[in-house]
């Protein structure tokens, strides 16, 4: 298996790996752990990627922020990572249920062309959002499903050679009644599962919970390939296990993913994986917690969706969502508003107001102390980014650090969070000589509601500000004014 010499690239700053461990909450166990790779020195990551019929949303995003966080954490403890994130462009059965409609074909019927080109287009703007996020892809593989339905059907055609798939008048499905740990990852009740299913939901398989490994094609299917089983196309799951296998080995150190595949998805691919293979397939299993919208899970299907285009048609730098995610700990549910972000980017301004402010004071050079042991610490438990966030902050407000101590400090901060902190974008804060004489009129006005204690009509005046493209921030020298410009 041969890797680009770049993919070994080792520890993304200068930050020490020391003698402090590496915890990570396994979802397989429920407990923190001691992360020790199979390999001294490297770790094999995969991470469930994107369906590539439309542009992933922001709830899409966090996923790949938290995964990014994660490998910048095991490189600066001095890993090399492999790291690969596949690209879904069959989409006839994904979905966790083998139900539904043909995403790719939806995709393709939309915008009056084929899946092929539906999926170029939109797996090249998915890389694009994560570049904008500063998430180095040239260190990542990412696979098409359709570059690997050989491999698919090898390992479908392992798992009947060995009695775990059966035969259907429509195709191949995986009997899970043959895996006896299937459902362990979440502690997932099948037997409730399986008593709870709709009777009609597929009569062909012998229970609700298998799953579909090879499906026989229908007349309109746009995508289809010969099989052993005839004419068809693959699974949703198969895909993982076949290009994890084919691309890191038949064992990796670390799988991510949102928590919501837990349920079927991994505990289908730790069972076709283990099953054909006969050995453990995942040692870490990490789940990130949902991005919610007045309150529900942000999803398409639910039309409640942001996407990074939208955030910088707004103004803002794409950094301040990567901010906004980095503020709450990957584990924890999330919920997006506008204000939220406003207030996210504002506090990067800020912080990369700090930033320059210290480069100049320390000449860059920087020092050992507290406060990067500290932070170190909080990023090697289970990437603890709200404890680091703060940490950060309250080591370049002190005055008991030296400008070497802060700036060595931001160094360890930007190779663990990746918000530009060494080199930040120009300062968009706007000085008095240059606010428009609008913009001005209703600053004071603020000021003056803000004075008479007349909230409401401050928040208003807020939120005009906002519409015109302004942000303001209420700080201890008084209100702080920001353009929103990328």
């Amino acid at each position: 298996m041969l890797w680009p010499t770049r993919w070994f690239k080792k520890g993304a700053g200068i930050a020490p790996s020391g003698k402090v461990p590496i915890f990570l909450t396994n979802t397989l166990s429920g407990d923190k752990e001691v992360f020790i790779s199979h390999t001294r020195g490297t770790a094999l990551l995969y991470s469930c990627g994107p369906t590539v019929y439309g542009p992933a949303h922001i709830g899409n995003l966090r996923s790949y922020v938290f995964s990014d966080t994660l490998t910048r954490v095991l490189k600066c403890g001095g890993y090399r990572v492999l790291r690969v994130i596949n690209i879904t462009d069959v989409g006839h059965l994904v979905g966790d249920g083998d139900e539904g409609e043909d995403k790719m074909a939806v995709g393709a019927e939309r915008e009056k062309t084929s899946p092929e080109a539906i999926a170029k287009k939109y797996a090249e703007l998915f890389i694009e959002d994560l570049e904008q996020l500063n998430i180095d892809t040239s260190d990542i593989r990412f696979p098409r499903a359709t570059e690997y339905i050989n491999e698919q059907i090898v390992l479908a055609r392992t798992l009947e050679e060995k009695g775990f798939a059966y035969r259907l008048k429509h195709g191949l499905a995986f009997d899970t009644a043959r895996f006896p740990g299937y459902g362990r990852l979440g502690n997932v009740d099948v037997a409730a599962q399986r008593a709870g299913a709709r009777v009609d939901a597929d009569k062909e398989k012998r229970h609700p919970a298998d799953f579909w490994l090879w499906r026989s094609a229908r007349p309109h299917d746009l995508q289809q390939w010969n099989s052993p089983w005839g004419r068809g196309n693959p699974g949703w799951h198969i895909e993982c296990s076949a290009m994890i296998r084919a691309l890191l080995g038949p064992e990796i150190d670390i799988h991510t993913g949102g928590e919501d595949h837990i349920a079927i998805h991994n505990n289908n691919e730790i069972a076709q994986s283990e099953a054909a293979l006969g050995r453990p397939f995942v040692r870490y299993w990490m789940h990130n917690a949902f991005l919610t919208m007045d309150g529900e899970k942000a999803a398409k299907s639910l039309g409640n969706v942001v996407y990074l285009s939208d955030i910088m048609e707004h103004g803002y730098h794409p950094l301040a969502l990567r901010y906004f995610f980095l503020q709450a700990h990957y584990r924890s549910p999330i919920s997006f508003t506008w204000e939220a972000l406003a207030a996210a980017s504002a506090g990067l301004e800020r912080l990369w107001a700090l930033s320059r402010a210290v480069a100049d004071e320390s000449a860059r050079a920087r020092e050992a102390s507290q406060s990067r042991t500290a932070f170190l610490a909080a990023m090697r438990d289970d990437l603890g980014t709200p404890q680091a966030l703060a940490i950060l902050w309250e080591t370049l407000r002190s005055e008991e650090y030296s400008p070497e101590e802060k700036w060595g400090l931001i160094e360890d901060a930007e190779a663990h969070l990746g918000l530009k902190l060494t080199e930040p974008p120009a300062s968009n804060t706007v000085a008095g000589a240059d606010i428009p004489e609008d913009i001005a009129r209703l600053l004071a006005k603020r000021a003056t509601a803000r004075d008479a204690k007349d909230f409401a009509e401050a928040d208003r005046l807020r939120d005009e500000l906002e519409t015109r493209g302004y942000h303001v921030e209420d700080g201890p020298a008084g209100p702080v004014l920001t353009k929103r410009t990328l």
